[in-house]
Formats: structure tokens, sequence, C-alpha cells
């Protein structure tokens, strides 16, 4: 979801590996270890949770995290729970960081002390402030000054133990403290509307030392307004603290007038401070990125060059070749590079070109892609997008039979448990692996086309480049769908969205063995068993038919890199899409049914969105897609309730809240997507629900009234390859502009004689330039690009600083990183 700034858009992205606590405290009790778990939050509101780890002081998780993040933030958050014996959680410490620090630790392992928790500590939320001092003359005569404190409103406050019942205390600090003042409750409510005023007497009769309704300087040095809000609670243990905010009585200035927007901060004199080290420390790798995304027409001629890249000879002169030369990791150059061009339907003969010139330059066939080349990391990237799908209908089913099943399959003696016996490890190992090399070389069928494509093409490169070995047509291919594909899938399904955590370390080294054997099988070495360094996986191979294998093998390679393959399926099968438990509200499909709100299990596929009583049950209601005429965002203030969405139907509307913003969005985002194609889609809907017999949004009374409010719903996409390509230009923009340095170098070399002439120069044999003049030629053109769009993004934060006003709704006071960006354009910094 990207947020719109006057024609630009911005994306903000993390990518988080969460590796391993250690030295968690013990629990107090004989036993000692702990059951924890990990959560990852936006402010306080929980995105994403790993699975429990038993029994372990330093519990090790392992699981990696992306998503869109579709709202403003001020911290990214990590908490390490624990669950005790009654099924109880507590947290035990966090790790906050600031966003203005997210790029500290930019793509580093790091180990961060965890922190406690308190509510003193666990603020969110903005409130919208006007102070005046007022000029009164008493009843004596005598002049003295008042502040007049207005407490307009508060947005995003915390819902604390699934409620917020609000309020604000207003209070004078200074030589002489003043008595706090209690603004009304507000009930159900975290954006509350207070619109009160309050009166503090602010100094002794006042000299004229400034301007006539000034007070001394020395008196406003010291005083300063606290505005605390509070959560009204019914329990015995008092009010929740919600934040505070110190308004120094100097920004009143020579106007006697402030009016401006504050973020809550912590409370001063908050919860004791631990010692650094005693609740244990966190590993995490967190990648926060924000792209500032211009329109399409700014990014025209960097696509065309990029999108030209197949056609220039040699492609080692192209710009999509020189992007991957440049980059200090070619992963960094494939992810954009196939993204475009798979958007543009060009990934093809993209691929095809630069996997031609590789295998020319190849001497032995046995070391085809071997290395992380620019070639291997795109086929990577192309599988992975266009092949996610045919992994779930591939390899999930088993995938999760093994991770329920727990059967056990160690076959390494050393490892071996006391109550194992290894011929039974043995027997059900082999089942597992002839279970999943049977699904693999049987769905040659659901291949994606796109990947056949790309198999033919390297197949041929190959077989023409090493005519005397009958084998490398086959090699060639193998490397990608087992090796690549297949096998990294088996090995961790999490990070394929196969499963959604890191299986348990039994289940994961059934995975290892299984992976190893089936990356082996699909290998087509000439002896499988003298291809492992264990003797055990080794003799494991006894029992298999290795002709029988491989025969099995090539016929699945021939089929899914043939050139004369067959057209669209003819079977529609139902693919999962997305699952789980959200909360929705009764459609009232029955007369007189209540319209409560119940936790539903949600299953979406091509063909329809289902909800179930739990997991695994029937269907309680189905939705086909061809029904779903619009899904839209609802207006917290229909129920009180953050995070609603709605799925629009001819006679209906079903209303879900989803656990956290992420989730909405991402629910929002495919269900709009699969249901993109129905044309009976709607073009108008109610923003709010129809309630009390009227709509909240428009106020019309008839229930079938069309809608107030244009569909947010854009043009028709693909549900697999949804890609925004100007957002990749954007990032191969990125890209280059990083490594100009390694541009110029490359340019350099162009003008060098020896490489000119075709031969080597030590001091540039880091760069492959097969023709120096088409190269030179094509470094010009993409600098050129580069340089043009780097002076957009120059104007535009000159424009964003001149239009910046700190104390906004949009720039409250308090925003760190706000004050670090006018902080640097205010010192020149780009």
């Amino acid at each position: 979801m990207a947020v719109e700034e006057e024609g630009l858009r911005v994306f903000q992205s993390v990518k988080i590996k969460i590796g391993e606590a250690k030295n968690i405290p013990p629990y107090p009790g004989p036993n000692k270890m702990r059951d924890c778990y990990c959560t990852v939050n936006l402010d306080q509101e929980e995105v994403f949770r790993t699975k429990m780890i038993e029994k372990s002081l330093c519990p090790f998780y392992g699981e990696d995290f992306y998503c869109e993040i579709p709202r403003s933030f001020r911290h990214l958050s990590f908490y390490i729970f624990d669950r005790d014996v009654f099924r109880r959680d507590s947290s035990i410490g966090k790790v906050a960081v600031k966003k203005e620090d997210l790029q500290k630790y930019h793509g580093k392992d790091t180990w961060f002390q965890l922190q406690h928790v308190s509510a003193d500590s666990e603020v969110q939320g903005k409130v919208h402030l006007e102070l005046r001092l007022n000029e009164v003359i008493t009843d004596s005569g005598a002049i003295c000054h008042k502040l007049a404190t207005r407490v307009l409103e508060c947005q995003g406050l915390p819902i604390v133990n699934g409620q917020c019942d609000p309020y604000a205390t207003v209070s004078l600090l200074g030589p002489s403290r003043s008595e706090a003042k209690k603004t009304k409750v507000k009930r159900k409510t975290n954006n509350p509307q207070f619109d009160e005023v309050f009166y503090f007497e602010v100094t002794r009769p006042l000299s004229y030392t400034r301007r006539h309704f000034d007070v001394e300087e020395d008196d406003v040095d010291k005083m300063a307004l606290r505005v605390d809000l509070w959560n009204a609670s019914n329990l015995k243990f008092g009010d929740e603290f919600l934040g505070e905010v110190r308004v120094p009585l100097k920004v009143l200035g020579q106007t006697g007038a402030h009016d401006a927007w504050y973020f809550l901060q912590p409370r001063d004199s908050g919860g004791k401070a631990g010692k650094p080290d005693d609740l244990g420390s966190l590993r995490l790798n967190i990648v926060y990125t924000e792209d500032h995304v211009f329109p399409s027409e700014y990014y025209s001629p960097l696509q065309e060059l990029l999108l030209n890249s197949a056609h220039v000879e040699p492609v080692s002169a192209s710009a999509a070749h020189i992007l991957g030369e440049v980059c200090r990791e070619k992963q960094e150059a494939a992810v954009p590079l196939v993204r475009l061009f798979l958007h543009s339907g060009k990934i093809v003969p993209f691929i095809s070109a630069i996997a031609h010139a590789e295998i020319n330059r190849t001497q032995d066939p046995n070391t085809i892609f071997r290395g992380n080349s620019l070639t291997s990391k795109c086929i990577d990237e192309t599988m992975k997008l266009a092949g996610m799908h045919y992994l779930q209908v591939t390899l999930k089913p088993i995938i999760d039979e093994i991770c329920a099943d727990h059967r056990p399959c160690e076959i390494d003696p050393v490892k071996l448990k006391e109550s194992e016996n290894l011929e039974t490890n043995r027997e059900n190992l082999r089942q597992y692996v002839d279970q999943i090399f049977s699904v693999i070389t049987k769905s040659g069928v659901s291949c994606p086309t796109v990947m056949c494509a790309i198999f033919f093409s390297v197949r041929e490169s190959a077989a023409t480049r090493f005519e005397e070995d009958q084998d490398v047509r086959y090699t060639a291919v193998s490397s990608f769908i087992f090796l690549r594909f297949f096998a990294p899938a088996i090995l961790s399904p999490n990070l394929f969205q196969l499963r959604p955590h890191h299986p348990d370390p039994c289940t994961s080294r059934t995975l290892t063995l299984i992976s190893k054997t089936i990356q082996t099988l699909g290998s087509l070495a000439k002896s499988k068993s003298g291809s492992f360094k264990e003797s055990y996986m080794a003799s494991f191979f006894n029992y298999f038919n290795e002709q029988k294998y491989t025969d099995a093998v090539k016929n699945f390679l021939d089929l899914i890199s043939s050139s004369g393959r067959w057209d669209q399926k003819t079977i529609e099968m139902p693919i999962t899409l997305k699952e789980g438990f959200m909360i929705k509200r009764a459609q009232g499909r029955k007369r007189f049914g209540v319209k409560n709100f119940k936790n539903r299990w949600f299953r979406l596929t091509n063909q329809e969105f289902t909800y179930h009583k739990a997991k695994g049950e029937a269907a309680l209601c189905s939705i086909p897609i061809e029904n779903i005429l619009a899904v839209e965002r609802l207006e917290e203030e229909s129920f009180k309730m953050k995070n609603m969405f709605q799925v629009i139907q001819p006679e209906r509307a079903l209303y879900i809240q989803a656990n956290n913003c992420v989730e909405a969005r991402d629910w929002i985002d495919i269900l709009t997507k699969v249901s993109q194609c129905n044309h009976k889609r709607l073009s108008k809907y109610h923003p709010s629900a129809f309630l009390n017999g009227h709509w909240l949004c428009c106020k019309q009374s008839a229930e079938s009234a069309f809608g107030c409010t244009p569909c947010t719903g854009g043009l028709p996409a693909n549900i697999q390859l949804d890609i925004d390509a100007d957002r990749e230009s954007e990032r191969i923009y990125t890209l280059f502009n990083t490594y100009m340095h390694k541009l110029d170098k490359m340019q350099e070399a162009c003008g060098s004689k020896a490489v000119y002439n075709g031969l080597e120069e030590d001091e540039y044999s880091g760069f492959v330039i097969d023709d120096a003049k088409e190269t030179y030629k094509t470094l010009k053109l993409i600098i050129s690009a580069v340089h043009t769009l780097e002076q957009e993004h120059v104007q535009y934060e000159q424009d964003k600083f001149r239009k910046t006003k700190y104390g906004s709704q949009e720039y409250p006071i308090g925003d760190m990183a706000l004050q670090c960006y006018i902080r640097q354009q205010s010192e020149g910094t780009p």
C-alpha cells in the first residue's frame, strides 16, 4: 500500500530474520526452563508471531518475515513472551528500534539487549493542543496572565486490555506546581474528541521587560505544560498510563499563542530500568526499505534501456547485464530486473540471452551455472515468483503430512535415539522420498509455462555448446528445477510459503535428509551413492533402483523443457491462496438471526471464499469468486473496531476484522486481485456500515441504495505476478545511483586501450566487457538517465522540506525521524 504525496507514491517494507534469543532469565521455579515465542510489532500492534520454542532459555527461532507496511509508525518492536503451565502469556522483554535508527542495522546480524516492558514505555498516538496566554485584569485592577490550554483531540491511542476509554489530565509545571485538571472520559474510542479548555495562572505581577503581554523570561524558562493521557479502568490496580506531552512555555514566543500536534512520549519517571544484560538478548537482521516512486513517465527512458537488453549485441553491453556487473551481490540486481521483465512479458528472451552468453563462456559442462551468476540468480527469482503456486499444489500436501506425523527418519547411527530402530527409520524416510519424488516427476503438466520456456532455452544452448555430452541437456535443467527449486522448498518450506513457521528440529532434520536425497536423485550423477560425503547417506541409496529413478527424472525434464508445449492447462484445480482466523459479523442471512461477531477460519482459493468454525471443518458459508463485487476497507466508526474490511456480495456485505493492519491489507489485496476479472464489479460502495436503518456514510435509508464512494480496485491483475513496474524501476535507479563509482570505473575500463582491444587488464578484470564500444554507449545512456532521476529526487526533497510544517497533524512534534530530516535538509544534506 502506497502513501500518495502529490503524484509521488511512498512504499515502506521490512524484511526480518528472527534468529535466536540467549540468556533468557530462568523461570522462578524448579523447572527453570521457559516456553517462549517472539512477536513483531509496529509500535504496539502485533503483525507476526513465531512458533513456540519449548523448554529453553536460548530459543532458536530461525524465522523470516516480510511485509509491506501500510501505515506510519514510530518503532519496530520485538517482544519475547513466555507461556506458563496455566497457558498464560507474560512478556519477558522487548527490543524497540526507532524508525530513524533502522538504517543503522540494515542487513546486518545484530544482537539487541532485551529491555523491560512497562506501561510507561509503551506509548503510541498523538494529541492536538492549543495554548494561548491571556491578559486578565483582576477585581483589584491588577494585571495577571492566564494560560488557556485547549485539549482538542487525540488519534491512534493504544487499546489496553481490549478497551480504550481515554481521558486527559493537564497540569502546569514550574516553581510551584498546579493542581492537575481532568477532561471527561470518552468511552470506547481511541480517537477521542475532547475540545475542553483549562486555565492556569502563570506568573506573579508582571514586569514589562519584554512585550506587554509576556511573562518574565526567567519564569517562562522554568515553566512547562504537561498533558497526560490515561485509560479509565474498572480494575482495582488503577487507570493505565497511555503517554504524556511536555510543552515548554517558551513555544508561546512573541505571539503568546501556540497550536500544534504532539506525539505522546513515555513518562520521564517511568518503570525502573533493569541491568542491560539481565533479560537476555535477541539476534535480528532487519532490512527496512522506503521507496519514493514517481509517475511512470519519469522512468520511461530507464525502462526502455533495460527492456531492450535482450536485443543488444553482445548482451554483456546491455543495461541489465551492466547492473549485474556493478552490484555487490547479483541477487540485488536479479530481484528488480526479473520483476520488471516479468511485468513486461520479456523475461524469457532476456534470460535466454544472458544464459546463452554464460554457457558460451563456460569451458566444462560439469560447471554450468555452478556460480552465483546473474543468470542463475535471475532464473532462481523467476522460479520463486512464477512457481509459487506450482509448489503449493505439488509439495504442500506431503510437507503438511510430514510436519503432522513426526515419524522418526534419522539414519545417522551417531544421532539415533535409544528408542529408535535404524531400519524402521530408513523405511520411513524411503517412503517420504518416494512420495515426494513421485509427485514431482508426475507434475510436469503443472509446471508454469514461463519456467518451461526458460528451461527449453537453457537446454538448447547447453546441447549446442557441448554436443559431445549427451546428458548436458538434462543436467543444465535439473541444476535449477531440483537443486534450486524443489530441494530448497523441501528444506525450508516456510521460506516458500508452504508452512507458516520454521519446522521443529526433528521435522527439520527429516526434511534435510529428504532434500539431500531428492537433490541427488534429480542430479543424474553417474554414481549417486558416491555423491555423498556421509557413509550413512551412501548406504541409504542401496534402497533405490538408480536406473528407474534416472528414467523418471529424464522423462520429467523432457516434458518441462520441450518446445512443443501444451497450451493453458485444461483442468482448473482449486489452489489455496490464503487462510487464517479472523472475526466476522453475521451477514443477516437468517431473518431473525442475531448479528453478532464470531471468530472463524477463513479460506480463499481461486474458486471460492469460505469460512469455517475451525480449520478442517465443513464450510459454514461459501462465496463464489464471481459473487464478490468489491472488497474495501470499512470505516472504524462503524463498529468502533480497527482493521475491518467488507466483502460486498449482490445482496449483502460480509464485515470482517483482521488481526492487524498488515493482515487486513494482505486480505484486501488478494481478494481484490482474485475477483478483479468479475465483469459485475461495483464502481461505487458504502465505506461505512448499514446500521439503525441507514448508511452511516451517506445517511441513505434504503439498504439497497447505490454506493456513495468510488471503489479503489484497479485493473485486472495477475494474482501470482502482482508487480509494480515503476517501483521496480525506482529500485534499479537506486542501485545504479549507489554503484555510480563502479559505472565510472567501467567507463574508464572501456576507454582503456587493452580492454578496447579485447585483452585482459588486471585493474578491470572484475568486469565482463566483450565489446568496449557498445558497453561505453550503454553506460553513457545509463548515467544520463540516472542523473535525470536524481535531479527529480533532489527537487522533490526541496519541495517537501519547503512544505513541511512541523507540528501539523501530518508531522507532529516529537517525531525524531522528521527532526533528523529537517536538520539534514537545513544543512544541505541530500
